[in-house]
């Protein structure tokens, strides 16, 4: 249960390692206080859940994913102004009696996302 993230690069078929991450809580679409940042582990994942079960709040969260400078990073040549900088997706909690896992599939020039199990 809790709350966990996976990032797969899908322009080089592999986990994103080293990307940084940063998790906010939210209340309306402007107002959003940083909880954690983060670095993604050799898997792609994060070494402990970003809520883990007694932590898990219900409420409305943002993941932010600093996808430019991963890609960066890795040595992709990217055009300034980059087509995608940070995703950032929304979401909310409303039972924490489950385990929330929100994957992020990339690359420089598209996401998607789903909610995992």
């Amino acid at each position: 249960m809790g709350l966990s993230t996976h990032v797969l690069d899908t322009m080089h078929g592999c986990p994103a390692a080293g990307m940084e991450v940063a998790l906010y809580s939210t209340d309306g679409d402007d107002n959003a206080t940083l909880i954690k940042r983060l670095v993604l582990n050799h898997d792609g994942r994060t070494d402990a859940p970003l809520f883990d079960n007694a932590s898990l709040r219900t409420g409305t969260y943002r993941l932010r994913f600093n996808v430019a400078g991963y890609f960066r990073a890795r040595g992709v040549q990217l055009p300034e102004p980059n087509f995608l900088n940070q995703v950032s997706l929304d979401f909310g909690i409303a039972h924490t009696d489950q385990h929330y896992h929100v994957p992020l599939l990339v690359s420089p020039w598209s996401y998607s996302t789903y909610r995992g199990s």
